[in-house]
């Protein structure tokens, strides 16, 4: 029966699957992280994000000097805008404009509900403070509200981002949201009273929005669009 031969070429060896780069791992230890942080705050411990990882807990500390570095990683994730960007650069252009934002304006409150809920519990378990947060300048879920539909991953990028995806201002880390949220409007540029990039720059500010308390009137996504397609008043332009 003829030897096997491995992908190396010699007999009865195989080559092994190549291991992680350092970027790689770093970001599968941030993508296990980022929930637990959302739970736990800094409350969380490394033991708890290596099994969530399927890793030793040594490995973080290979990529990570400490665990502030880790969760400065994690801040700097979850205020990329990466995710919201997908999700606006799939909306089809095909339906109509209040569809179109309906579906924008859920996608810039989902980002901004994840930004919230890493830096709220970070702040609630006394670990952040308004001046660490890039952009921010108060405190908690407010603060990452604040960051903006674009916020980039300032802080951080020591800590593992990326120094290509972490813009150097806000009106930077803005215009890829702007420029996809401008496409949105591109379609009726004929029938608008303002240029669609005008427009993208207060439907965005309407994102950055924070949501209102369970059960108050007006605060679905669709009735904010009508809202901001149409007017306050009823069937007409009032007195």
């Amino acid at each position: 029966m003829a030897e096997a031969v491995g992908a190396t070429g010699a007999p009865g060896r195989r080559r092994r699957a190549p291991g992680m780069s350092v970027d790689e791992r770093r970001a599968m230890i941030v993508t296990a992280a980022l929930p637990l942080v959302a739970e736990y705050g800094a409350a969380v411990t490394t033991a708890k994000v290596a099994r969530a990882a399927g890793i030793g807990e040594a490995t973080i500390f290979r990529v990570f000097a400490d665990k502030d570095a880790l969760l400065a990683a994690c801040v700097a994730e979850a205020l990329r805008p990466d995710a919201l960007l997908t999700s606006l650069a799939a909306i089809s252009l095909d339906q109509p404009l209040a569809d179109r934002l309906t579906e924008a304006l859920d996608a810039m409150r989902g980002h901004l509900s994840r930004i919230g809920a890493v830096i709220g519990a970070l702040h609630a378990t006394g670990r952040l403070r308004g001046r660490e947060v890039p952009g921010g300048g108060g405190s908690g879920a407010d603060t990452g509200a604040r960051t903006g539909a674009g916020a980039g991953a300032g802080a951080g990028a020591g800590a593992g981002a990326s120094p290509t995806s972490a813009p150097g201002s806000r009106e930077e880390a803005m215009a890829a949201p702007l420029a996809a949220i401008t496409a949105l409007f591109e379609p009726e540029r004929g029938r608008l009273r303002m240029a669609p990039e005008a427009l993208a720059r207060v439907f965005l500010a309407l994102g950055q929005a924070t949501a209102p308390p369970e059960g108050e009137e007006g605060g679905g996504a669709r009735e904010l669009v009508e809202l901001f397609l149409y007017g306050a008043f009823d069937g007409g332009c009032g007195d």
